[in-house]
C-alpha cells in the first residue's frame, strides 16, 4: 500500500463513505455488486463493516485487494468498530431494500454523517432528502431500488460534499434530528387530544 505524503494528501481530500451492516441482499448489497467497477472510480474512500452472505464477503475482500488505496473492509462485526465507522466517515451508506425501522442511518445523523439511503419504510421516515434551497436536508435518498439510482444519490452526495457550508447545514440538521421516545410520546399526546376533541369529551 503507498505511503507517500502526495497519497496520503489526496486521500484525506476524498470524502469517507462507511457502510455497516449484515451482507445480503435486504440491506442493498445486489445493489452495491451491480456497481462494484464503479465504487474505486468515484471521488471517494470506502471502509466496509459486516458479515453475511459468502459471495458478498468475498466482494468486498477482492475490492479491497485490488484498490487498497480506496476501500478497506472488515469481515465481521464489533460494535465499538460500527461506532467508529459511523461516527468517523463523511457519508454513512443505508440502501436496503427494504427497513421497517433502521437504527444506523440515526447514529450517523447523530454524529454528523449525512447519509445516503433507499428511500422505504423507516429510512424515508427519518432521512430528509437533499435538494438546493431546501431546508432541513440531513441526507441523500433514491427511490427506486436500482443499481443507478444509487448511484446517482452518491454521485449528488459527492458533489455536494465539496461546498464546505452546504455540507455543514446538512450535519448540523441531521444532529439536530429528535429520534427519542419523548418525542413519540409527545405525537401520541397530540393524537389522543385531537380524537377526544373530535369525539367531543
Amino acid at each position: 500500500m503507498p505511503t507517500n505524503g502526495r497519497f496520503m494528501t489526496a486521500a484525506l481530500k476524498r470524502p469517507l463513505v462507511g457502510m455497516v451492516s449484515r451482507m445480503a441482499d435486504q440491506k442493498g448489497l445486489d445493489l452495491i455488486a451491480a456497481l462494484a467497477g464503479e465504487l474505486p472510480r468515484l471521488d471517494a474512500s470506502w471502509t466496509i463493516l459486516g458479515t453475511g452472505d459468502a459471495r458478498y464477503e468475498e466482494m468486498w475482500r477482492t475490492l479491497a485487494a485490488r484498490h487498497p488505496e480506496r476501500i478497506g473492509a472488515h469481515v465481521g462485526f464489533d460494535e465499538s468498530l460500527a461506532h467508529l465507522v459511523e461516527a468517523g466517515a463523511d457519508i454513512f451508506l443505508m440502501p436496503s431494500r427494504y427497513e421497517p425501522c433502521g437504527l444506523n442511518q440515526m447514529y450517523s445523523m447523530r454524529y454528523g454523517t449525512a447519509p445516503v439511503v433507499h428511500a422505504v419504510g423507516g429510512l424515508a421516515d427519518t432521512v430528509q432528502d437533499y435538494r438546493p434551497g431546501k431546508k432541513n436536508s440531513t441526507g441523500f435518498a433514491f427511490t427506486e431500488y436500482r443499481p443507478d439510482a444509487l448511484l446517482e444519490a452518491l454521485g449528488r452526495a459527492l458533489t455536494v460534499f465539496r461546498d464546505a457550508k452546504k455540507w455543514r447545514a446538512i450535519q448540523t440538521a441531521g444532529m439536530h434530528q429528535d429520534f427519542s421516545w419523548d418525542r413519540s410520546a409527545a405525537e401520541y399526546v397530540k393524537i389522543y387530544d385531537r380524537g377526544r376533541r373530535y369525539d367531543g369529551n
